[in-house]
């Protein structure tokens, strides 16, 4: 298939039918428990009752012993700033409703594609700006005043480029992310060190995550600003021509995996206003391509596909001009 798919990034993708309460979600609230903690013991009850929150969102295994995490938890939650950080969640978040349904939707979907899926407890906490997510497949921490987003008082010390995955909105879309690259969903070929396998994978994983929120737009899946979209839709000839031309498709050289695919503000190999992680994006559109030119592959089929170099082979992705 040549040329550019003509979607827009609000359009939604297909929507499953699915009945309200086809899944039972357990959400539980944990950031005033932690707010209000009144005594060093009252901390030890509740992480002895909440072990992936003291193991694995507030990393245990960092602190020489017992002593000085429980220390440096209860100094943390009994700062007056906490107040303020709770109050800002509720503020921005109000009774969570809109996370709840936006989780709900999300597994419901999940559930549709994979009928064995078990959902995870959902469990939101304040963590003094610590840490943002932790995903198992038995529990979600959420840290809310991670994600308070523009405007608010206290934020995450990041540079703005990465600021953007902090907002509200980004939550759900995240974590499903994280399920999407996971290689037990994600199945890929470790053999295949090539910069194009990585942008199959990456470009699976939100197409998985896409149809589990079917109209959640592009944008906050990639966390690229509209402009930033609308640049790469509409120099996606370009940049494709620097790949070719660049040979990097078939490198395996991790310098080019990072200028490419990494974390950055832009990608300076194509343009100072080409947005970072422009491989990643270009993965996507290679995965886009394949599922429109093979109405016979399920999901479950494309996410169980490891070989990447077929599928970009018979994707027929080529740009052209606008």
């Amino acid at each position: 298939m040549g040329g550019c798919l003509e979607e827009e990034t609000e359009n939604c993708v297909f929507i499953p039918d699915v009945v309200s309460g086809t899944v039972d979600i357990q959400f539980e609230e944990l950031q005033d428990s932690l707010a209000g903690m009144r005594s060093k013991n009252e901390l030890v009850s509740f992480l002895k009752k909440h072990p992936a929150i003291s193991n694995n969102f507030f990393r245990r295994s960092e602190y020489p012993d017992d002593s000085a995490f429980i220390n440096n938890l209860y100094k943390k939650f009994t700062n007056p700033a906490i107040d303020t950080l709770l109050d800002e969640t509720r503020r921005v978040f109000g009774d969570l409703s809109e996370l709840k349904r936006q989780f709900t939707e999300a597994f419901a979907n999940i559930k549709y594609y994979y009928p064995d899926f078990v959902p995870p407890k959902i469990q939101t906490v304040i963590s003094g700006i610590e840490t943002d997510l932790l995903v198992t497949d038995s529990v979600i921490v959420v840290g809310l005043d991670f994600y308070l987003g523009r405007g608010a008082k206290y934020r995450p010390n990041f540079y703005q480029y990465l600021l953007r995955r902090y907002e509200p909105e980004d939550i759900v879309p995240s974590c499903l992310l994280i399920y999407g690259i996971d290689d037990r969903i994600n199945k890929t070929d470790v053999k295949d060190k090539t910069v194009v396998a990585d942008m199959i994978a990456y470009g699976k994983a939100f197409y998985f995550a896409k149809h589990m929120l079917p109209c959640v737009p592009d944008s906050i899946f990639i966390w690229y600003t509209k402009e930033e979209m609308e640049g790469a839709r509409r120099n996606e000839d370009l940049v494709w021509e620097r790949f070719l031309q660049d040979k990097i498709l078939f490198s395996t050289s991790m310098i080019d995996k990072r200028n490419y695919l990494g974390e950055r503000p832009f990608t300076s190999q194509v343009g100072e206003k080409c947005p970072g992680r422009i491989g990643q994006w270009i993965g996507w559109r290679i995965v886009k391509h394949y599922m429109n030119s093979h109405h016979d592959v399920t999901l479950q089929q494309l996410m169980s596909t490891s070989d990447a170099q077929t599928l970009f082979k018979e994707s027929g992705y080529r740009p052209r001009r606008r």
